[in-house]
Order: C-alpha cells, then structure tokens, then sequence
C-alpha cells in the first residue's frame, strides 16, 4: 500500500509512488469533499499539477462529489481553462454540456485501442479529461492507461525503426449525409456529424487546417487521407513518445485486441467475439481494396504495414497496460503527448464523460 501526504496543508494527499500511473489525488480523511474544495485547490497548485501530469503522464480524482457533467467540466477547467468543442476523430458522442460529451457511444462489446487523442490532427489536445458518471459492471469498462514514452522505447528497434523511416498514412471512408447504411457494422459516421456542417467548401477548410487531403466520391461519399509521423517529442520535456493511430485504424485492430481481452478475461463472450472478428476481417480484406476500408493505415508510401509489426507494437502496448476500475465520480486528467487511453468491452451500463483542452 503505497504512503500518503498532505499537500501543503490542504485537505488533499496523493499515493508516494513517484512514477504511478495514475497518480492518486484522493480528500485526506474519509469526507466527500466537493468541488468548490477542490477546483480552487487546483488553482492554488497549478506548477504542482502540471509538474504532476507532465511527469506522471495521469492524475486520477477519487473520492471527490463530481455528479454531473457541469462538475466535471468545472474540474476540469481548473486545470485547463482552454477546453475545446471541435471533435474530428470517429467516436460516436453525444453532448452534455457545450465542452463535454459521452466518451464514446459505440456498442459495449467494441473494444477501444489504446491512442492519444486525435493524434493525426495537425494540433492534438494537450489534455483530455474523463469522467465515472455510473460506473461499468465489475471487470469491465475501464478506460486503460499506457505512457506511450514507455511503449516507444520498448519496441524493437527494427520495427521501431521501419515506422521512423516509412512514416504513417491514414485513410478514412465516410459516407454522406443521404447514403449511410444500417447493416455495415463497420461504417464510421457521416462526414456532416463529424464536420458539423454540409458545406463541404467549410469540409476542405477544415480539412486544410488539419492537414487532411479531402477526395470527393460518389454518392457523397468522403475520403480522408492524413499523414503523420510515428512519433513525437513531448512540448515540455523533449522524450519522445509513440504517437499514431496505427493500433487504432490497421485492418488488424479488432482480431489484435479481442485476442488480448480474451487472455486477460477468457470468457466465451470474449471467445466468440474474437472468433467472429476473424471472420470479418479476412471478408474484408478479400472484398476491398486497401484505400476502401473505413479505416486503414499504411506508410507514407502506400506500403502496408505488416500485420507482425502491428502485432508486436501491440504486444508492447498491452506489456505497459495499467487497468484501473472505475468508481463513480472517478476523473482522470491525461497528457495527452505521452499517456494513451482505450476502453475495455462491458455489459450492462456505463457512462463515462470526456472533455479536452
């Protein structure tokens, strides 16, 4: 059990362990404290807990009355009052507040890799925030952790050095506002909820902005290609760290992580899930070409990246996974230049918040 301190006299203390990840941010005592004790608390430490996030990569808030999205969102804005609105990754959300949304209304069986938030966009968030609103059923629904810094200087220098050299591309396929199907499990959403908007001269704006080549198809459909580099270098201290969306977009995500979840919980569920991503995915790869997938990444080049590379770099994710079960009232504050999160499958209900800045 790790020791407990008080911080500068504030009713606050923090696990010791000086690389936890998350570090612990708990009242001293057993009382609820609310946010007009601890937003204020934050304001006051401000060098403390950016030193705290930046080192970190994770603080975690327990046991603080954090009930609604508004909480949240104050909480949040104490540690970056600079929240932002404009969403351009694939996660269906919805909004709770003007700055905050549901972490992700994808099925409950879908699996989350583990990704720093929006990375292929031209300016990542720097953090991004999220928030236990009903906690999952027990063993299920965590939003994992992994310090990508760890993650990069893990991997094999072969295969960490063919991403260095070939780089990272991105293809996304959206349909239109009139075209969506009902029956394509893999579809993304259209490219007006994403873009908010049908103007698609406001589309290529955007799309200029983020760096994303706009190709215009039938049927209205939308492609986007973006490239990016397979790392980064942190803005604060120069480690460089993992920073791509490979694990998230290859063809070979959903057979990789189902087969992880069912080593970490062999349930049949988990089995029979992963037997069916099999299926799927050898359909797709034989029924479409590469750049007309919903989702796929190659290198810079148009080469694909090998399913053996994807395997290993998800072997060193998984190798640095922390899974910390929610509670409700839970928030966690990420940098998101080092520290990835993902979402595990769960039954029954759960609703988490998500903000960023």
């Amino acid at each position: 059990m790790p020791a407990t301190r008080e911080i500068e006299s504030a009713p606050i203390f923090t696990n010791e362990a000086a690389d936890a990840l998350p570090l612990i941010v708990q009242p001293a005592g057993t009382a609820t404290q609310s946010t007009e004790v601890l937003c204020p608390w934050l304001r006051d430490n401000t060098e403390w807990v950016q030193e705290k996030l930046t080192h970190n990569g994770a603080l975690l808030f327990r046991g603080f009355d954090i009930s609604t999205p508004r909480d949240f969102e104050a909480l949040a804005r104490a540690i970056d009052d600079d929240l932002k609105n404009e969403y351009l990754g694939t996660s269906p959300r919805d909004g709770l507040t003007d700055y905050v949304f549901s972490a992700s209304e994808l099925p409950s069986y879908y699996p989350i890799p583990q990704h720093c938030e929006m990375s292929f966009t031209a300016s990542p968030p720097r953090r991004v925030f999220f928030c236990c609103l009903e906690e999952p059923a027990e063993g299920s629904g965590e939003t994992p952790l992994v310090d990508f810094r760890k993650v990069y200087a893990d991997l094999d220098p072969e295969v960490r050095q063919r991403f260095e050299d070939g780089g990272v591309r991105i293809v996304r396929n959206y349909s239109g506002p009139k075209n969506q199907s009902r029956f394509d499990l893999w579809q993304l959403k259209g490219w007006h909820e994403m873009f908010l908007t049908e103007d698609r001269e406001a589309v290529d704006a955007q799309c200029r902005r983020e760096g994303f080549e706009p190709i215009w198809g039938e049927n209205e459909s939308l492609r986007l290609i973006s490239t990016q580099p397979a790392s980064r270098k942190h803005p604060v201290t120069g480690e460089t760290a993992w920073h791509n969306h490979t694990q998230v977009f290859h063809l070979s995500v959903a057979t990789g992580e189902y087969k992880r979840i069912y080593q970490l919980r062999p349930t049949m569920r988990n089995w029979l899930l992963l037997q069916f991503a099999r299926v799927m995915t050898s359909i797709k790869r034989a029924r479409s070409a590469s750049d007309e997938h919903a989702m796929h990444c190659t290198h810079l080049d148009g080469s694909e990246i090998s399913d053996a590379d994807m395997e290993h770099v998800r072997d060193t994710i998984w190798k640095n996974i922390k899974i910390v079960p929610w509670r409700k009232g839970d928030v966690v504050a990420i940098d998101n230049h080092s520290v990835a999160h993902g979402r595990l499958p769960y039954q029954g209900r759960r609703r988490i918040a998500v903000c960023w800045a």
